[in-house]
């Protein structure tokens, strides 16, 4: 359907040092998701701060890192969670994708973590996943829990800056990673269990209608994150694939972006000083990896205090 994709080289920028692993312990998250295997650590979420530090998320152990610029890393936080996603807000703080608590928030400054919202009409979440603020403040999130194509029970939520929530999509076989698209008309949704990403658009009063798939893919386990570059094409995460894919706004794939070691490419962020390098997660083995692109990575904050 379409000519192979060019293959763009990757380098390892950064990876969880030996004495941030954890050796011979186990956790819920690690014996359910990862079917009991060793879990020394397993990143997600990066996401930038306003300085240029990279901050991840460490699942089964409940652990934020910071990465400075020059590939450093430091533990900035620690607590009774399953961090899963992270994104920063416009006000410094960085909210939280728990999979056990549902939306927390982190103080940077101090590495201080607290709920912010931890249930839906009295409802806990299955176990959210990923999050994406709009530039209008309202914060997107998905609920994932084990849902898949046995159970197609996941959820996007958006929660406004007023504290209401609203259930955009239900009925979803693994919602994970999200982005909007440029003008902030439709989310692309990462459905790992279809294998696809699905574009849901959105009405006037922030309904979905005409939801459809938009890129489908094959192989591995599923898309995971997600990211938006500056002319509208996607950069997919392949879990289970150790690649992640770059699609053109029309939903070609362009280049092809394979992991310097392992299979779980989960979650990307663009970053760099001019905004070019994809910095993308290898969560098993704890490294973080670039690759230069053409093309410049969209950066959306919030502009109102949620």
């Amino acid at each position: 359907m379409f000519a192979p994709p060019e293959i763009l080289q990757a380098e390892v920028f950064a990876r969880i040092p030996e004495r941030h692993l954890v050796r011979g312990r186990s956790s819920d998250w690690a014996r359910t998701q990862l079917h009991g295997a060793p879990a020394p650590v397993f990143l997600e979420g990066p996401s930038f701060d306003r300085a240029g530090n990279l901050w991840v998320v460490d699942i089964p152990w409940g652990r934020i890192f910071r990465i400075d610029p020059k590939g450093g890393v430091e533990l900035a936080a620690e607590y009774d969670g399953e961090p899963n996603g992270l994104k920063f807000h416009s006000d410094g703080r960085a909210f939280i994708a728990d999979y056990k608590n549902g939306i927390m928030v982190l103080e940077p400054q101090t590495g201080r973590v607290e709920p912010y919202l931890d249930r839906a009409r009295l409802e806990r979440f299955k176990g959210c996943n990923d999050l994406f603020f709009a530039a209008n403040g309202d914060l997107y999130f998905t609920d994932q829990g084990q849902s898949g194509l046995h159970d197609p029970s996941g959820r996007l939520y958006r929660l406004r800056p007023s504290g209401q929530l609203d259930v955009v999509l239900q009925g979803i076989p693994s919602p994970n990673g999200l982005v909007m698209n440029l003008d902030e008309t439709a989310v692309y949704l990462a459905v790992t269990r279809d294998n696809a990403i699905w574009r849901v658009p959105l009405m006037a009063d922030g309904s979905a209608t005409k939801v459809g798939v938009y890129i489908q893919m094959s192989g591995g386990g599923g898309p995971d994150g997600i990211a938006l570059d500056a002319e509208g094409g996607l950069a997919v995460c392949h879990v289970g694939f150790g690649a992640v894919w770059i699609f053109s706004p029309r939903g070609e794939p362009q280049y092809r972006i394979d992991a310097p070691e392992g299979l779980y490419t989960t979650n990307c962020a663009y970053g760099g000083p001019d905004g070019r390098t994809l910095y993308m997660i290898e969560s098993r083995t704890g490294c973080v990896f670039t690759a230069r692109l053409p093309v410049m990575g969209k950066t959306m904050y919030s502009h109102t205090p949620a």
